[in-house]
This record gives structure tokens, C-alpha cells and sequence, in this order.
């Protein structure tokens, strides 16, 4: 498939894809796609900004029209963030039909309950709030005909699994089901083979690589000279900054310490409320903050184009997270810049992470005598 237009659309989806540029599909989009529209199910690896939400917005759009009754489909995410771009996507490509609700933690329940009982096309959730509502059977799911599973790693790593297990069961077992992830561990085999028949099997790249378009550095720094070299970088460097550290007192600390300094920064992280992440995404998507510090569990839902510079302020803990940290930068054909700092007693942590990803980072010392300046190792 080269253009949308070989695929038999309806014609308002087809002008609905024409109108926001969609012409060309990305290699996920291209193999889900015509298989999906044929009612298989989908066993998909690809990372974050491969498209994957068109790959399953369009079959879902035209293999469940509204009867009208209740849900007809079910897209499962982890974080609220990405629930919301999601449902954003789904309200471009179906404008004005106020036909999907949002169902997550973080928002009041009347306006989510109100929406439900107006009986919805399409419910965008996770899994934590709707089975709550299942439990309390304020929720059917039994006309749903399609269940979309995206970023199951991460929901599995979230302690999702049982709540996928129930609300699995609640939902009638003829239906069609996409799953996405970023990786295929043994986890998601058995989520495979829990939930999915015969699937047509999609993989886009390495399931576990960088993007070759991110620039990776490294900078082995004493601790209590990592803030004082990411105010080096934030100098030398144009353009937005997304940094990640390990714990949300971590977060809260850092974006303190940046705006002190005169820095436009704000944070992201599991213990602020819904109306703050919001904002905060906003903010940093619109160019109000320079700096958005997150944690990991928080940014898998971040999606925000053009970010010029990942910084790893603390060292990720696996290489699955180091992935999906760079990945947000040197999306689509843009070049983008990740660099991570790294303690004295971490280098051979960062060895270790090179070696499973098989990449190479460029190395710096950083020579705090004379001032935080960064030399080639």
C-alpha cells in the first residue's frame, strides 16, 4: 500500500485523511492496516511515533459503525495522556459526532458516567478506572466488536495484568482484537495467546533500538554536578528539552531548581493531579516551558512533536526505558539530540546498556575545575 486512497475508505474517512495530510502511510499503518479492515487481529511491535494510532483508529472507524446500543469499541492505554491524545485523534478523523469518552482515573466520574449512558461508539480508558466502573456495573462492554490493546508492556508493567484479565472477560469472545506493544517478552506472547486468534504478525524495526535520526551522547559527571551541566547544555544548545530522572521528589526538585535559575520548566509525574499533567503537556508542547522533567511511568503517554533534546539526568534502569526516553526526540525525519549523564559509578552500567542495544555513545568528561565544561573522553 503507498497511498490511503488505495484502501477502500469510506469517502468522508478518505476526505478526513486527505484533509489533515495523511497520503502517505507509515510502514505500521501499511501492514496493519488491510489486514485489520479484514477483521484479523493484530500482533504489532513498534515504538512510540511510528503512527500506530491511525494503524487502528481507520479499521476501527470503518468495521464498527454505531448501532446506537452501547460501545462497539474498546481502545485500552496506559496513562491518561495517552488515552487523551488518543481520543484527540479519533475526534479529528470523526469530527462533531461526540461519539468516544474518555473513562480514566484523574477526571470527576459524573461527566465520564453522563457520556456512557449516551451510550458512545467508542470507549478510550484504563484499565484502572473501567474496571472500577465494571465491578460497580456501571459500564457494559457485551456489544463491543473490537478491543485495541496499545502499549501493553507498559500497561503490564503498570501491574495492569489482572484488570486486562477481567475486563477481557466482560467483552464477547467473537470480537476482533489489536495489540500493540514496543516489545515482544514472554509477557506479551502470553497476552498473545490469552487474548488474540491466529494474528497477523507486524514488526516495524527493531523492537529495541534507537531511532539512527537521535544523536547519542554521554557525559560521565560527579553528582553534585549534573544540574550544573544541564544549565551547560540548556546554553549551548536551541530548542525544547525533556529530562528525565528516576523518582517524582527527583522531578519536583529539579524543575525547582531550574526555574530558580531563570529557566522555563515544569514537571510530569504520577502524584500530580490531572488538571496539572495537562497543563504541564501543554505548556511544553506550546513552547510556554523550555524544560519538561518527567519520570519514566509518566512520560510513556508524552507525545509531543519536535522535541530538540532528551537528557537522561539519571540513568534508566533497563534498556527497554532508554528507548523509549530517546524516542521522543528525532521523531519522523527530524534529527534530535539525547544525552546521558552518567556517574562515576555508573559507567559500567552504561557499557552494559550499549552492549544490549548494540550503539555507541559519544563520550564526554565533564572537567568541573574550570567551570562545567564537557571534553571528548
Amino acid at each position: 500500500m503507498k497511498q490511503f486512497t488505495e484502501l477502500n475508505l469510506s469517502p468522508a474517512l478518505q476526505h478526513r485523511l486527505a484533509t489533515f495530510n495523511f497520503i502517505h502511510p507509515t510502514p505500521v499503518q501499511a501492514a496493519a492496516i488491510p489486514p485489520a479492515l479484514e477483521g484479523r487481529d493484530i500482533l504489532a511491535t513498534a515504538q512510540t511515533g511510528t503512527g500506530k494510532t491511525l494503524s487502528f483508529l481507520v479499521p476501527l472507524i470503518e468495521r464498527t459503525p454505531h448501532a446506537g446500543r452501547g460501545a462497539a469499541a474498546l481502545i485500552l492505554l496506559p496513562t491518561r495522556e495517552l488515552a487523551m491524545q488518543v481520543l484527540e485523534a479519533w475526534n479529528h478523523l470523526m469530527p462533531g459526532k461526540n461519539t468516544a469518552v474518555l473513562v480514566c482515573g484523574g477526571l470527576a466520574e459524573g461527566p465520564q458516567l453522563a457520556a456512557l449512558r449516551r451510550g458512545p461508539r467508542l470507549i478510550v480508558a484504563t484499565p484502572g478506572r473501567l474496571e472500577d466502573y465494571l465491578s460497580r456495573r456501571l459500564i457494559h462492554l457485551d456489544g463491543v466488536k473490537m478491543l485495541v490493546l496499545d502499549e501493553v508492556d507498559r500497561m503490564l508493567d503498570m501491574g495492569f495484568k489482572p484488570a486486562i484479565r477481567r475486563i477481557a472477560a466482560a467483552l464477547p469472545p467473537d470480537r476482533q482484537t489489536l495489540c500493540y506493544s514496543a516489545t515482544l517478552s514472554s509477557a506479551i506472547r502470553e497476552v498473545a495467546g490469552n487474548y488474540l486468534r491466529n494474528p497477523v504478525r507486524v514488526e516495524i524495526g527493531s523492537a529495541l533500538k534507537p531511532s539512527p535520526n537521535v544523536e547519542l551522547r554521554s557525559f560521565e559527571v560527579p553528582v553534585d554536578k549534573k544540574q550544573e551541566l544541564l544549565e551547560h547544555l540548556l546554553g549551548e544548545h536551541d530548542g525544547s528539552f525533556l529530562v528525565f530522572v528516576r523518582t517524582k521528589h527527583g522531578a519536583d526538585r529539579l524543575a525547582r531548581r531550574l526555574s530558580r535559575a531563570g529557566h522555563t520548566a515544569t514537571q510530569i509525574h504520577g502524584d500530580r493531579s490531572q488538571s496539572q499533567r495537562s497543563a504541564a503537556l501543554s505548556n511544553f508542547a506550546e513552547g510556554r516551558h523550555r524544560v519538561l522533567v518527567a519520570t519514566d511511568v509518566a512520560a510513556r503517554g508524552i507525545d509531543v512533536a519536535d522535541v530538540g533534546h532528551v537528557v537522561n539526568f539519571d540513568m534508566p534502569k533497563e534498556a527497554e526505558d532508554f528507548v523509549h526516553r530517546v524516542g521522543r526526540t528525532g521523531r519522523a525525519s527530524s534529527r534530535g539530540l539525547a544525552s546521558t549523564f552518567v556517574t562515576p559509578d555508573e559507567t559500567h552500567a552504561l557499557r552494559k546498556l550499549e552492549r544490549t542495544l548494540a550503539i555507541t555513545t559519544r563520550k564526554y568528561r565533564v572537567r568541573p575545575k574550570n567551570g562545567v565544561s564537557a571534553q571528548v573522553a
